[in-house]
């Protein structure tokens, strides 16, 4: 009689779990977006080398590499990157949500906010700048910020968090913005990453115009505003879309500052490091790592001591240098990182409008 109860129970408890695991396989794919602005795999490879910790990006098993021309340029600007990203459509470079042919493309946020997604937006620059830009607005050029601030009044982003608040306050037109969102139930700050309100939209913009770089004092912006944002739009319990952009680690190739290089690359991968930490409690969610091209034709080379009279190179030492080609975009493939469900689909090398369609096609097939 024993045997018998203990094998009912095992076939009940294993009906439950199967009945749950079904339950959970049913939610809607929650996707969270990580683009690293400018950053290739030499980036990449400074965090091999220069972090205390082995790097966040040794997680991963499902790589890719996508391949970034514009419809207009081989090397691509960050407008036209994004907005394949966004769109699903390669475009003309400093487009912004729009086709080779200046028509406006639903973005991805808007695509799938018909589905009863929330959306969500990171950046340590303007909330109008190139990158975030691209997934809600539809102007003709990327420094019409004035005017893809327009768009964000109507775009309905659930949450968002950066730079850029004169474009919202102090424009030319002298329309005031920032009351034009609290008028349509956004909880703001411009102070502080302040305690969200739940029965509200947020925005938090920090800055002027962008965050200030980690080597100008930036401490834990990055890693404190992706987590309220995941905090926030979990806690809605609907599915989401999140964009988390690292923006300066493509300031410090323009500029050919190894530091500036080193430490926003570092900072992304701290931040990197809060986001594997909640799909591993979260396991219905996509993270997929990128960048929208490569900036500094940077490579990791041998270090000698110079000689300070003479400049000339001494003897090798064991610590390896980061160096610049130019202070320009590059051409060079830029790898993609997945985990979660859909993540197999991002293996291989393609195009980077195909980041969209990957995307949607592992929300469909979840």
């Amino acid at each position: 009689m024993k045997n018998i109860l203990k094998n009912a129970l095992l076939v009940l408890l294993s009906i439950l779990y199967i009945g749950c695991k079904k339950e959970t396989s049913k939610k809607p794919l929650n996707v969270i977006l990580m683009i690293g602005d400018g950053m290739g795999l030499a980036q990449v490879s400074t965090a091999f080398y220069f972090g205390k910790n082995a790097p966040n990006f040794e997680q991963f098993k499902e790589i890719g590499f996508i391949k970034t021309q514009s419809t207009s340029h081989t090397i691509t600007d960050s407008a036209a990157g994004a907005t394949a990203f966004a769109t699903g459509q390669k475009t003309y470079k400093r487009a912004i949500g729009v086709s080779k042919d200046s028509l406006p493309i639903p973005t991805i946020i808007e695509t799938l906010q018909q589905k009863g997604y929330q959306s969500g937006l990171v950046s340590l620059t303007p909330i109008t700048h190139a990158t975030p830009g691209a997934f809600y607005a539809h102007v003709k050029d990327r420094d019409s910020h004035e005017e893809i601030a327009l768009d964000l009044i109507d775009a309905n982003i659930d949450f968002f968090a950066g730079g850029g608040l004169k474009y919202l306050k102090r424009r030319k037109d002298k329309k005031d913005l920032y009351a034009a969102l609290l008028a349509k139930n956004y909880q703001l700050d411009s102070v502080a990453l302040s305690p969200y309100n739940i029965h509200k939209r947020n925005g938090y913009l920090l800055a002027n115009d962008g965050l200030p770089s980690k080597l100008e004092g930036r401490k834990s912006f990055f890693q404190d505003a992706t987590q309220l944002g995941l905090d926030y739009l979990t806690e809605k319990e609907k599915p989401f879309f999140l964009m988390i952009e690292g923006s300066y680690i493509d300031w410090g190739g323009h500029a050919m500052d190894a530091e500036l290089l080193k430490q926003e690359v570092l900072d992304f991968d701290k931040t990197l490091g809060v986001v594997l930490n909640y799909i591993k409690k979260h396991p219905n969610t996509l993270l997929v790592v990128t960048a929208d091209h490569e900036t500094g034709g940077v490579s990791i080379g041998k270090s000698y001591v110079i000689d300070e009279a003479t400049g000339e190179k001494q003897e090798e030492v064991t610590n390896v240098s980061i160096n610049f080609n130019n202070d320009q975009h590059s051409g060079t493939l830029i790898p993609v990182f997945a985990k979660g469900p859909g993540a197999p689909l991002f293996k291989g090398i393609y195009e980077n409008n195909e980041i969209y369609h990957k995307i949607l096609k592992a929300i469909h097939n979840k």
